[in-house]
Order: structure tokens, then C-alpha cells, then sequence
């Protein structure tokens, strides 16, 4: 589920990357300049996204802040939907091991096998 190593490096620079697009087509449509609420609706999901916190909502919420933007009448058209093929990717794939959703909701070993001095049913 946090895969480590090389791959877990290569999500940490999806991540990146995705982040990167988002300020770069909210200062290029100047959406980040109009008010404080949609600055915050920017540097949210970017900021869960550069921790890895949260990764596949935090995702999610970009690709639709990129689509609403593609079909509001954004310039370059094949860079957002590249930005928002990217940002699926990163949903459906996850954070890696260098995030803190890894930290949060990493691996743990169950024990379900039962007790020896449970009473057995009658």
C-alpha cells in the first residue's frame, strides 16, 4: 500500500509535480489573487499534497480545481488535462512510504486467532 524505495521516491515527486501545476495554473488564471477563499482553496490541497497527508482526497480535490478551470476556459488545454491525468494518477496510486499518511495509516499486524481459555459454546 506505501511502496518504499524507488517507487515511494517517484510518488514523492508526483506529488511534487501535481503541486507545482495547481500554483501554476492558479497564478496564471490569477484565481490566487482574487481573495483570501480561493487562495486557501489552493494552498490547501497543496500543502496535504506536499506532506503526502490526506493524498487521495487531497487529489482528488485538485483534479476537480483543474477541471473546473479546463472547462471555465483555461488557455492550455492539453497542459490541464495532462494536470489533471497526473493528479488521478496520484489518487489511484497513493503516497508512498515518505508521506505521513504512511506514518498515520501504515502497516499493522492483526492477531485474530483465538484464545485458548475462551469458553467453547455449549
Amino acid at each position: 500500500m506505501f511502496p518504499a524505495g524507488v517507487a515511494g521516491a517517484a510518488l514523492i515527486f508526483l506529488r511534487i509535480s501535481v503541486v507545482a501545476t495547481l500554483m501554476v495554473d492558479g497564478a496564471a488564471h490569477r484565481s490566487l489573487l482574487l481573495s483570501l477563499w480561493t487562495a486557501l482553496l489552493y494552498l490547501l490541497p497543496a500543502l496535504c499534497l506536499t506532506m503526502g497527508f490526506l493524498t487521495p482526497y487531497s487529489a482528488i480535490v485538485c483534479c476537480i480545481i483543474q477541471l473546473a478551470e479546463l472547462v471555465t476556459g483555461g488557455t492550455n488545454e492539453f497542459h490541464l488535462a495532462v494536470s489533471i491525468l497526473n493528479a488521478a494518477i496520484l489518487a489511484v496510486l497513493g503516497p508512498g512510504a515518505y508521506s505521513v499518511d504512511a506514518r498515520i495509516f501504515g502497516r499493522r499486524i492483526l492477531d485474530v486467532t483465538p484464545r485458548r481459555d475462551a469458553p467453547t459454546p455449549p
